[in-house]
């Protein structure tokens, strides 16, 4: 085995320290675990300028190299302009490139071409949500493509998602690795009195505010009579959009929307003290809240599809229209032996599935492989990545 420093750049986050969203806390937590085992790792950082004066500037952050990357534009362009940079950037670099979703992967061929190893988690199909219109659902499409056969390797973070890459590569160029998440084993009561909640007394979704995450369905379902319990419905509501005010006025008065909460003691609070958590994604894969949710022991009330039932597992009711919907949040509420059996199934299937350590020791398997220095790691029935070798 060579005696260098293995090295790995980061690509398709807005960057680290976490303060945007999944793909963020996951960079973060890969990175401070990669630097702990030895690795050289670099993040790229977005900065949105009004004008660029350095394209590139490194700082470290806890042995973590940021690569702070200036644009001077904002929404896509920007991002597209992002991934642009970073690519030229890391095709100079000696280093394995792990790339977070696919939405930039029409600059991935020139990464290839200059010789980079390029592993790929291709996330959700981005191009089956119906809230993009036409055009933008093609460019999803075909940046899938070009991601799937520019990258050495594909990861998937849940087995649906998995066999729908292998209709693009052959099933043995991607491996599936879901997301990872800790124990809640305390959280304080203070976040829920600011909100007039009380402890095991409420539900509580955590989305964005959209069509196939089925927010009016939850709300509607649960606003059809009087339960003297309350949801909470976290997320950014926008006056202007029509959705938002068509969820907004089917709240009924136990409904209470905080609108977005950015602060995870709160977020997490939350969770730890809900009755139960709603879950209304139609697409995607392994949902960071969901899997949040489960690590907090929630009992989950789901929308009914592949990708709730593995993560969720027996953990979860499922629904698939607002009837059904009705009949799982009267049989949680209603039903304290259930609410236990459902809190210590998330609990179970958490620690089976779900753990940072399992998660994070696969993808460095998985870059190790990539530069010859482990055999390519072995699959198992669950969709976890083995540390075994072949």
């Amino acid at each position: 085995m060579p005696h260098s420093s293995p090295s790995l750049l980061i690509l398709g986050t807005r960057g680290i320290p976490a303060a945007h969203g999944g793909f963020e806390t996951f960079a973060e937590k890969l990175a401070l675990f990669l630097a702990g085992r030895g690795w050289r790792v670099g993040v790229y950082c977005q900065e949105e300028v009004p004008a660029v004066t350095r394209r590139f500037r490194s700082e470290t952050w806890r042995g973590i190299e940021l690569i702070h990357t200036q644009v001077a534009s904002s929404g896509p362009r920007a991002t597209l302009e992002f991934d642009w940079h970073c690519v030229r950037d890391a095709a100079r670099r000696q280093a394995v490139s792990l790339v977070l979703g696919y939405n930039g992967a029409v600059f991935l061929p020139y990464l290839r071409l200059a010789g980079r190893k390029i592993l790929t988690n291709m996330d959700g199909i981005e191009w089956r949500r119906p809230k993009w219109s036409l055009p933008v659902r093609g460019w999803f499409w075909a940046n899938e493509w070009i991601a799937a056969w520019s990258s050495n390797r594909l990861v998937a973070d849940h087995p649906v998602i998995g066999d729908h890459l292998a209709t693009r590569r052959p099933r043995s160029a991607t491996a599936v690795i879901p997301y990872g998440g800790e124990p809640v084993e305390s959280a304080p009561e203070a976040p829920l009195a600011a909100l007039g909640l009380d402890s095991g007394r409420y539900l509580v979704s955590i989305a964005r505010i959209e069509p196939d995450n089925s927010i009016l369905s939850l709300v509607e379902s649960f606003s059809r009579k009087p339960r003297g319990r309350k949801l909470v419905v976290l997320g950014t509501f926008s006056e202007a959009n029509a959705y938002h005010r068509q969820v907004k006025s089917a709240a009924g008065p136990e409904v209470i929307m905080p609108g977005a909460i950015y602060d995870a003691e709160i977020v997490q609070a939350l969770r730890f003290h809900a009755r139960g958590y709603m879950h209304g994604h139609t697409v995607g894969g392994t949902n960071p809240s969901l899997v949040e949710a489960l690590w907090a022991g929630n009992p989950v009330i789901a929308h009914d599809n592949p990708y709730n039932r593995w993560t969720a597992g027996a953990a979860g009711l499922f629904f698939n229209d607002d009837s059904s919907c009705e009949a799982a949040i009267e049989n949680l509420l209603g039903d304290d032996a259930l609410a236990a059996r459902l809190k210590a199934a998330a609990l179970a299937r958490a620690q089976k599935a779900f753990t940072w350590q399992t998660v994070l020791e696969a993808y460095e398997r998985e870059a190790l492989a990539l530069m010859d220095r482990v055999p390519r790691p072995a699959m198992q029935p669950t969709g976890v990545v083995s540390n075994k070798p072949r």
